[in-house]
């Protein structure tokens, strides 16, 4: 009927000979093409309102079954919308609607029982009291167990008594697929985990070859379709974290019979040493960051029970089982924690510390959401060293030159002697003895903690607040090695302020803000000179670019405000470009 239809011998139409239907429609008896409404043309005067009882031009053929879904277009009686044990998307639900499936088995979620443990371990409070340990693990463990697809269930908490513990067990393994037997897995007088799964059921292996998470416990209760696994994870969060990952995910796959998504892995460099026991496998986290087109990867502190390290981590780094470690320089293969789209925006800080750092990271953030900081803590001439290696974009440096007392440019010409870098203005800054708060001891200098009984806690070699308290003892004539505690090092300010607000140490060196922020006293040493070292590779970067338009920002002044401490000049002016 709409053979030879052109724009130039256009064919009409009259009522009768067309039916008028709406997409999605079936398609009428006797016709076999569909002509869309806006390839019609009416009469003048006449619009859609009129199909029907009114003749219409068509200026286009339509081929026999144009614009006609056929029967079996999506999916035919017989063929398989989905494999078994395939996890059940949004898209396929919709799938199987329309093939007229409303109901489907699925296997149930397994059901992963957490027993948290211990006398000194109590529910999450407001106001904890002194010895009290603050349960989050069962936290943890649920949130990461449920991303996989499996159930938790967490019981209430249970003393460190043998019976309770057992009776504890045997019910989790009653109950559920999984049993998670929080704490009481190492050799401790009041660890009595191992004990309660051999008499609930079958105790496998008490220890493996992992770190952290060497104390692991693998056992089972039960026989045949009702055995539960039984997986004693240690107390500290992140070995707890490491044997629910390695350990419990595989046993959740098995029983969903999928796969859980499995993280992306890069090839990075690392940036320093990573030495390790020759007796495990070990798993360290590391912060990441691209650099040049090369992924850099910065271990961070080990420590089994500094559950932030996997908020700041970006992926973790597996040492091989019988290998010392990696030296700085090798490449390592490393699971990504977050899309490495992020990290590849990230401003790569390694140098040293001063919380600004991380007020520039929540002011670059607000401002660019998709540019982050990943910054490690390494002291000054860290800063250095990571920037003759093209590992960071940049780094704090305030590296006092004994001869001059000047700041930082004595240092730069001797390592870039052929330039490369700038060096550019951030803050002025106090730096002085942090001490308990209204300064009871009386010390007004560090002569002051050559005193018997008194302590001190240190930054670590090549940080610029060593250099300076090291200058400041030789200038006074005070031999380093009667002070108590002069050898204790930590990498950051506030991890001084720590120490003397806990009082563990009487004083130490460190800047007026990290004191305030701890309510400490504060004797004031000197003001120095905080810099920024940029190598020109790093320059014209995105980070970099935000980074220098953040520290002219009438923010970033009133942030060095409130911190207190700072003497804000003319932050992102370049003092000196090496060439």
């Amino acid at each position: 009927m709409t053979f030879g239809a052109t724009a130039t011998t256009p064919v009409v139409v009259q009522p009768g000979d067309y039916v008028v239907v709406d997409t999605g429609d079936p398609l009428p008896e006797g016709c076999d093409a569909v002509v869309m409404i806006e390839d019609v043309v009416y009469p003048e005067g006449l619009d859609a309102s009129s199909l029907g009882t009114c003749p219409v031009t068509l200026f286009a053929a339509i081929a026999p079954w144009g614009n006609v879904r056929q029967i079996g277009e999506d999916i035919c009686a017989g063929e398989m919308l989905l494999t078994s044990n395939v996890r059940v998307a949004p898209a396929a639900m919709g799938a199987m609607l329309a093939a007229g499936v409303q109901e489907v088995e699925v296997i149930a979620r397994p059901r992963v029982g957490i027993i948290p443990t211990g006398d000194e371990v109590v529910a999450p409070s407001a106001n904890p009291q002194p010895g009290d340990v603050m349960e989050f693990n069962s936290t943890i463990f649920s949130g990461m167990v449920r991303q996989w697809g499996a159930e938790p269930v967490v019981y209430p908490i249970v003393k460190d008594k043998p019976d309770l513990v057992r009776s504890a067990v045997q019910r989790a393994a009653d109950e559920c697929d999984i049993v998670l037997l929080n704490a009481g897995s190492s050799a401790g007088r009041d660890d009595y985990s191992s004990r309660a799964v051999a008499e609930v059921g079958e105790l496998l292996y008490h220890g493996i070859a992992i770190k952290p998470g060497k104390p692991a416990i693998l056992g089972c209760a039960g026989e045949g379709a009702g055995a539960s696994a039984i997986v004693g994870v240690p107390g500290y969060p992140v070995s707890g974290i490491i044997v629910v990952e390695q350990l419990v995910k595989p046993l959740v796959e098995h029983l969903l019979g999928c796969s859980a998504d499995h993280a992306e892995t890069v090839e990075a460099t690392l940036a320093r040493p990573c030495m390790s026991s020759l007796k495990y496998e070990e798993f360290v986290r590391v912060r990441l960051g691209v650099v040049g087109g090369k992924t850099v990867a910065t271990p961070l502190s080990r420590g089994a029970g500094v559950v932030t390290s996997f908020v700041k981590a970006d992926g973790i780094m597996s040492i091989p089982q019988n290998s010392e470690g990696l030296e700085a320089g090798q490449t390592a293969k490393v699971s990504l924690l977050r899309p490495f789209e992020d990290i590849a925006n990230s401003l790569v800080v390694i140098g040293s510390h001063d919380p600004l750092i991380d007020e520039v990271a929540q002011l670059m953030h607000a401002r660019w959401p998709k540019l982050s900081v990943a910054s490690t803590h390494v002291g000054s001439m860290g800063a250095i060293v990571a920037a003759k290696r093209g590992e960071n974009h940049c780094g704090g440096i305030h590296l006092l030159d004994e001869a001059t007392g000047e700041y930082n440019e004595a240092y730069l010409e001797k390592h870039f002697p052929k330039g490369g870098v700038r060096q550019v203005e951030c803050v002025y800054r106090q730096q002085g003895l942090m001490v308990a708060p209204g300064n009871p001891l009386g010390i007004g200098s560090l002569a002051d903690l050559a005193q018997d009984g008194r302590s001190y806690v240190n930054r670590q070699k090549g940080s610029g607040t060593r250099i300076l308290a090291d200058y400041t003892c030789k200038q006074a004539g005070i031999d380093p090695a009667t002070i108590y505690g002069y050898d204790h090092e930590e990498f950051t300010h506030t991890a001084v302020a720590t120490l003397v607000a806990a009082g563990s140490a009487d004083a130490g060196m460190g800047i007026y803000s990290a004191a305030k922020m701890y309510g400490l006293g504060f004797v004031p040493v000197c003001e120095e000179q905080y810099d920024l070292l940029i190598p020109d590779y790093a320059w014209d970067t995105p980070m970099v670019q935000a980074l220098l338009e953040v520290l002219r920002s009438d923010a970033f002044r009133t942030r060095m405000e409130q911190l207190g401490g700072y003497r804000v000049d003319q932050p992102g002016r370049i003092r000196r470009h090496y060439k």
